[in-house]
């Protein structure tokens, strides 16, 4: 893996939290797929028996920024804490997820425990590997939380039945059958 400068690497990182702050505003993370090499994967595990993994820039626009983003129009991902290793030319990114929705008691529906991305640049403002990692179990509970309260927005009610409904979508794989490795 290249090594490249600190002072480079970190203004990828704030242009990457820039685009993620212009994406959430307007609900739609598809432009960020230009901020990854032609070539570039993008997964994560989804549990004991799947996983997720998109491969190349399109795929990554329409499937893991189209597809896998949708429902969650209003949902915020602050970085809590960013680490950027230059002699691997690699950055961890530590973030929250937030729904746009309240409990009653007037706090957020916010997915427990430690979200992140670990990602590979490539030079020239890009990323040519990306790997998120956060708690399933936790996300699930909450899916739960809000279904029950009847606090889920239409489009996040479209993911939930698209991802019960049984069949593989696109970009999911069975474990270990993905087009390209985890740990890479």
């Amino acid at each position: 893996m290249p090594s490249f400068p600190y002072e480079e690497l970190n203004e990828m990182v704030k242009r990457w939290l820039e685009a993620n702050r212009q994406a959430q505003e307007a609900g739609d993370w598809r432009p960020m797929a230009e901020m990854y090499t032609e070539n570039a994967t993008y997964g994560w595990n989804i549990g004991p028996h799947e996983e997720f993994m998109s491969v190349g820039r399109s795929e990554i626009r329409d499937i893991a920024l189209g597809l896998e983003m949708g429902g969650l129009d209003g949902w915020t991902y602050p970085y809590q804490k960013v680490l950027i290793d230059p002699e691997q030319g690699e950055v961890i990114g530590l973030w929250k997820q937030i729904a746009d929705r309240t409990r009653p008691d007037g706090s957020a529906y916010e997915i427990a425990g430690i979200g992140g991305s670990w990602f590979r640049y490539s030079g020239n403002w890009q990323w040519s590997w990306q790997r998120d990692f956060f708690d399933v179990g936790n996300a699930t509970s909450l899916f739960v939380e809000m279904i029950k309260a009847d606090a889920l927005s239409d489009g996040m009610r479209r993911r939930i039945e698209r991802a019960a409904s049984g069949e593989m979508l696109p970009g999911h794989y069975r474990l270990g059958q993905s087009p390209a490795d985890l740990w890479d």
